[in-house]
């Protein structure tokens, strides 16, 4: 007798669904998987029969099983298809109703006891099941609530293979033990974890010109780097970074959630609403940053950056390698891997913010009075040619920090900025107003933020006064500014547009924008904006 179950195989975020057809028949007896399963496929056969043998369910013991995983020309792995084979093999031997695992997803590992675990991009998942027809889902107990964010797909989480028979079957489901979370679950926590949390803007003294930037980058998705000596504040104005972001939208909600499923971190708590901030140490290896690994590939640090904050520290620190590697992500917005027969896309559109020391030392300053640099001129050099090139070149907004100034902290009445520091919350709503102009003006395109709009796009639909763009042509022909430089001025100037209220960037934009391109100091109006 024969008969199908579904489920799906991923490749990298893409999700293909699969057909587990079973066929159950005189012959020699065994069990056979074909269709390119990988090693742990092949191992699924001991599972399945333990699990059904435990669950008080009859292996056909004396005929010949014959399981194909179609379409049979693209490579399959993973353990989550032991639930679909284990099922396919009791409707092929007519323990359940004929025609019970139409339009019917089935998602999970199994035990030698007929329990379930827990499987890595149950999201994803579950969302290509349903843009394919599929609209009822059986996944693990835990990841039932990751699996119900797909809208219009049924959901069921069970602990065990025989709820799923009795479930199908219409009859009583029996008791099973609770099933484990997942090993990406995070079961440790120390103190002081979670410490860039509770930061504010407000926490900042002065840096009135930094804070600016901070806000256009935010509103438009642009990348930032910030360079200065040591101790002052690059670090703290770069965690704060999130906390100007809006929530998610709930497009890039379900998009995040799917990246960290993909990478093993079960989303229990729900969709993830807020913007993520990852701050890797300089020691990561290329693979961890942009997805890979051995066996199956997952995504790296700057995809589960996606709609968030990617900040790398000490950045001239990375390794050549590294360095070299966010040059496409950087201006694509998205990272392909290939791993032999296995090609991954997952989205990157996060904002990568760079920081570094301008010498090794870190003590390297303008002003002579206090420059205590000990570096010699070509170990400053070395340094500093990491952070220029082709990465540089890539970079949206520069900032040069100097730390507070010497009457920053004194109150208002004094001459000083310690009363007018404004909060988060003031400028996330600045930066949520910004954001909503750019998603009405691109709404049905491809992209949510100018830093995101192609450039032959943005001069095209979207162009500069004449006036405007005669003087970026002169900033480009005079080697000031490249191609793609010109570009990241453009997109800037929309974003300072956007954040002032204005129809069109005009020349005070212009202006604006093209200072926090090359990093010189912006001219500040009485009410603290830039004029």
């Amino acid at each position: 007798m024969l008969a199908s179950a579904w489920t799906v195989v991923l490749q990298g975020s893409l999700g293909h669904l699969v057909e587990v057809q079973v066929d159950i028949s005189p012959g020699v007896v065994g069990a056979t998987i074909v269709g390119r399963p990988d090693a742990s496929l092949l191992e699924a056969r001991d599972r399945v029969r333990m699990a059904i043998t435990h669950s008080a369910a009859p292996w056909p013991s004396t005929r010949r099983v014959t399981i194909l995983l179609t379409p049979a020309d693209l490579p399959k792995r993973g353990t989550h298809f032991d639930l679909a084979i284990a099922l396919g093999i009791k409707a092929a031997d007519g323990t359940l109703p004929a025609g019970c695992l139409a339009d019917t997803l089935v998602i999970g590992e199994l035990t030698l006891a007929g329990g379930l675990r827990p499987v890595p991009g149950v999201l994803p998942m579950v969302m290509a099941g349903a843009a394919q027809g599929m609209r009822r889902a059986f996944v693990p107990e835990p990841q039932a609530r990751e699996a119900a964010m797909v809208p219009g797909v049924e959901v069921y989480g069970v602990r065990s293979l025989a709820q799923v028979i009795a479930q199908l079957c219409g009859e009583e489901v029996p008791v099973a033990e609770a099933v484990p979370d997942s090993a990406g679950t995070s079961l440790l926590r120390w103190r002081g974890e979670d410490r860039v949390d509770d930061v504010d803007l407000a926490d900042l003294v002065g840096m009135a010109d930094e804070r600016y930037a901070l806000e256009v980058a935010a509103a438009g998705g642009h990348h930032l780097m910030l360079s200065g000596p040591k101790g002052s504040g690059k670090t703290s104005l770069a965690e704060r970074v999130p906390t100007i972001l809006p929530d998610l939208s709930r497009e890039e909600a379900l998009e995040l959630t799917a990246v960290l499923s993909l990478a093993g971190q079960s989303a229990v708590t729900g969709l993830v609403v807020r913007p993520p901030f990852r701050n890797p140490h300089h020691d990561i290896s290329k693979s961890s940053l942009l997805g890979g690994g051995t066996g199956r590939v997952r995504p790296g640090e700057l995809s589960r950056a996606h709609c968030g904050v990617l900040f790398l520290d000490e950045f001239p620190l990375f390794r050549a390698d590294v360095i070299e590697a966010l040059r496409q992500p950087m201006e694509s917005g998205e990272i392909r891997v290939s791993r032999g027969e296995e090609s991954a896309v997952y989205p990157a559109r996060g904002m990568v913010v760079l920081a570094s020391n301008p010498c090794p030392c870190g003590d390297f300053h303008p002003t002579a009075k206090k420059n205590y640099c000990t570096c010699g001129e070509v170990a400053r050099r070395e340094y500093r040619r990491r952070m220029t090139g082709p990465i540089a070149d890539r970079i949206d907004v520069v900032r040069h920090v100097l730390g507070p100034g010497r009457g920053d902290a004194l109150p208002a009445e004094r001459g000083g900025a310690e009363q007018g520091r404004e909060s988060s919350a003031a400028v996330r709503a600045r930066v949520t107003a910004a954001r909503e102009r750019q998603a009405a003006r691109y709404a049905g395109e491809g992209w949510r933020l100018n830093g995101q709009v192609p450039g032959h796009v943005l001069r095209a639909r979207w162009p500069l006064p004449a006036k405007v763009e005669a003087k970026l042509d002169e900033e480009v022909f005079s080697g000031r500014l490249s191609r793609r430089g010109a570009t990241r001025v453009h997109r800037l100037a929309w974003t300072v547009a956007d954040l002032a209220g204005a129809e069109a960037p005009g020349m005070a934009a212009f202006e604006t924008a093209l200072r926090l391109r090359t990093g010189e100091p912006l001219t500040l109006t009485p009410l603290g904006r830039v004029g």
